[in-house]
Formats: structure tokens, sequence, C-alpha cells
């Protein structure tokens, strides 16, 4: 599994790099500071991986994320911060990101989170997870919001509920494991103000979210 660091503070990126090169399956290929740094990194080395502080000199982590992503690449992202601002966490999932950690993570932790994000799993400190369930449940009881308010991952889900896959075709089809998917599930129906499947089905065609099944 190949990872890029991005931390403006060297102390701590050279502290990250120590916990993680210890680990045969784990290889750094790169490490920087900012955001301009990150994008051209996720670009030149198509790391598995990135691991990156949420606010950095010249944006957000959120900022990165949308352009890394936005590019085509395939890494996946985790943010490692001290913030627990909750504007800042959803802006992170929203920008595709598929962790939020704080930065007093244990390390044992901290390892077994990018491996489990490397499988296609999610990972939120227990904190947080909580704030995005909360935020989740507020949600759906404002009302109905467009798809705009979906991640990228949730409009992929979403895609493939309406073309009728189950949750194990969705995760084969996504690369991403059958509990990671009814998660997204459960994530979109609340945004959405959805009941079940079959609503989110139409939802997405009335809204031109359709794709083949094969």
């Amino acid at each position: 599994m190949k990872i890029v660091i991005i931390d403006d503070h060297v102390l701590f990126r050279e502290g990250l790099a120590a916990i993680v090169r210890p680990q045969v399956d784990i290889e750094i290929v790169g490490m920087a500071g900012t955001v301009r740094e990150a994008i051209e990194l996720a670009k030149d080395l198509k790391p598995d991986v990135i691991l990156m502080d949420y606010n950095l000199p010249d944006g957000t982590g959120a900022d990165a994320a949308r352009a890394i992503l936005d590019d085509g690449s395939s890494s996946k992202i985790i943010f490692l911060t001290m913030s627990e601002d909750d504007d800042d966490l959803f802006a992170a999932i929203r920008s595709g990101a598929k962790g939020y950690l704080m930065k007093n993570i244990h390390p044992s932790e901290l390892i077994a989170a990018i491996r489990s994000v490397q499988n296609g799993e999610s990972a939120l400190s227990q904190s947080m997870t909580m704030r995005l369930m909360e935020e989740l449940s507020r949600s759906k009881k404002k009302g109905r919001p467009s798809e705009n308010t979906l991640t990228l991952r949730e409009l992929d889900v979403l895609r493939a509920v309406a073309a009728g896959l189950t949750n194990q075709e969705i995760g084969s089809h996504l690369y991403i494991s059958e509990n990671t998917v009814k998660f997204h599930v459960h994530s979109l129906l609340a945004k959405l103000n959805l009941s079940d499947r079959k609503e989110a089905a139409n939802f997405a065609r009335q809204h031109g979210l359709i794709i083949n099944k094969d």
C-alpha cells in the first residue's frame, strides 16, 4: 500500500512517518505540507491512501480532496486533524474523504484505520461518528434536500440502487464492502428524507441519476 502524508508541521509529519515505516505492508512514497503539494503528489505518485491534516496553510483538506478526486484519482483520503468543528467534519465527508480522525488517536488505531480504509471501509473517530449521525437525523426532519447534498460516493450508491443492484452487487461494482454500502444507503436515505430503496430509486430516476446494471 502506497501512502502520502500531508501536514504542514514537519515534526508531526516525521512522527507519523516513524509510526508508519515499520509496517511491512505500507510504503510512504511522499510527504508535503500544502494543498498545492498534495494535489501534485496525488497526481504524480498515485498513492493508495492520502493521510492529510484538515487545516493547511493554503486552504483546507476538503479543498485538496475535491481537487484530487475531481481529477479522477482513486486515492482514498483520511483526514487526521485537531478540528472537532462540525462544519469541518461535514465538509470533509462531502469532499469524498473516507476518514476523519483526531490527532490524539493511538498509533495502533491509526494503522488499523489506514488498512480499513484501503479495504473499502470508512474511518471516523467515535465522537465524529456520533455527530455525523446526529446531523443525518436532523437533516431527515428538515425535509427533502437535493441530490447535491450527497457525497460523490453516496451518489454512486444511489445510482446503483436505482439500477436495481443489491448491496452485494453494489459493493462489487464500487470495490467497497457490503457493510460500507449499507452505511451509505442509510446515509443517503436520511439526507434525502426517503423511507426505503424504492423511494431512492424513484428519486434517482426523477433527477436523471441512472446507470446501467452491467
